[in-house]
């Protein structure tokens, strides 16, 4: 069931103090709402969804929860599902048993293991593979799974809380998530307001986050002209985004007063820049296909740039122009990738090696440079022996 009110009767001092205690910020309605589902909600064992756009706060909600209830005392587990590799996201889950796959030197643990007499919190739920929600729904019904390579039935007592912020009933819609275990999640659902949706909220949350920066944020005056602008901006990045741009304010403008020049600037600079070269448009392909023809149009524009930064080098070393520049074998430069004579496929792949020596093989700098997921890039990796 969707909740959006409460049957309790909730005094705004017992609702000031558990916000104050959970870091819960606002004083808005649709706040107050939720606030007091989840001081309803939070002594039960029931199973919550918690939902919201990217940057909401659902963490937050779902540690609140945790820590209002009998299983404080007991371990929370945030696991975030979209950020785990498709091919080892149940052996995370369930554990595993020595032997069940190349490099299961020993039995471990999952996380539900770990979280037992807890509470996990199943973040990006809607991003998990169909196989794998088979078996969540199996846990959320009796209790047990089994690991990886077992076939010994497991149980715990565990309360799972899972967020979202993907439309699941879209989703169930268009067969990408289990009926059956969307109806079993959603028990209660919490759907936590986007920020341009209690605009009321963000002065107090500006003064809590100058105050959360210390001494940084003390001298920071902001004048009522960059309050309004703030309170005029769409915030597409929510809460998180609010928190980033006062953050960079107060490290960056100490001391300053803070009028609606400085506030555009930032607010600019957090803009998402967007090409329209990349823009969704009906390909009639599918996604792997879409993601090779970009990855070979990224190669084509390296390549064209470095033949430029080539033929403009030569170009100056034939005029004789005074640079100074050592000679070429003697040029520091980084890696460059020879596109003579490869197949898409060896071209791709030396993209995807060149990339992440570029960031020192972190995986997730690689997988944003190159705009494809982190599971992709796992997949890539794995597919060609990287």
């Amino acid at each position: 069931m969707d909740v959006t009110s409460t049957d309790m009767n909730i005094s705004a001092g017992d609702r000031y103090t558990f916000q104050k205690r959970h870091g819960i910020i606002g004083k808005s309605t649709e706040i107050r709402e939720v606030v007091d589902t989840i001081m309803q909600v939070a002594p039960t064992d029931i199973t919550v969804l918690v939902t919201g756009e990217s940057g909401t706060g659902k963490e937050i909600i779902a540690r609140a929860i945790h820590d209002a209830s009998r299983r404080a005392a007991r371990k929370f587990i945030p696991v975030n599902c979209g950020a785990i590799p498709e091919g080892i996201l149940e052996s995370e889950l369930f554990g595993h048993e020595k032997g069940a796959f190349t490099g299961a030197v020993e039995s471990r643990k999952g996380y539900f293991e770990l979280a037992d007499g807890g509470t996990i919190f199943l973040d990006e739920i809607g991003d998990t593979p169909i196989s794998t929600q088979v078996k969540l729904l199996r846990v959320l019904e009796n209790g047990e799974f089994m690991r990886v390579g077992s076939s010994e039935p497991r149980r715990v007592n565990v309360r799972i809380i899972a967020a979202t912020n993907k439309n699941l009933e879209e989703e169930v819609r268009a067969k990408q998530f289990r009926q059956d275990l969307f109806f079993r999640l959603r028990s209660v659902n919490i759907r936590i307001p986007p920020l341009r949706d209690r605009r009321g909220d963000i002065p107090l949350l500006v003064e809590t986050f100058l105050n959360a920066v210390g001494e940084a944020g003390k001298d920071i005056m902001i004048t009522d002209e960059a309050m309004n602008l703030m309170m005029r901006h769409s915030w597409p990045g929510n809460v998180r985004e609010l928190r980033n741009v006062i953050e960079s304010i107060a490290v960056l403008e100490r001391g300053n007063v803070v009028d609606e020049n400085v506030i555009g600037k930032y607010l600019q600079a957090m803009e998402p820049q967007v090409d329209d070269r990349f823009l969704p448009v009906p390909l009639g392909k599918s996604s792997e296909q879409a993601e090779r023809e970009l990855i070979f149009h990224l190669l084509v524009e390296l390549k064209t740039g470095i033949e430029s930064l080539h033929g403009l080098v030569e170009e100056l070393r034939h005029q004789q122009r005074p640079l100074s520049l050592p000679p070429r074998e003697e040029q520091p430069s980084e890696p460059s990738i020879s596109l003579e004579d490869r197949t898409l496929q060896e071209m791709e792949e030396a993209l995807i090696a060149h990339t992440l020596k570029r960031f020192h093989g972190n995986r997730r700098l690689a997988a944003e440079a190159l705009d494809i997921s982190e599971r992709t890039l796992y997949r890539k990796i794995k597919d060609y022996g990287l």
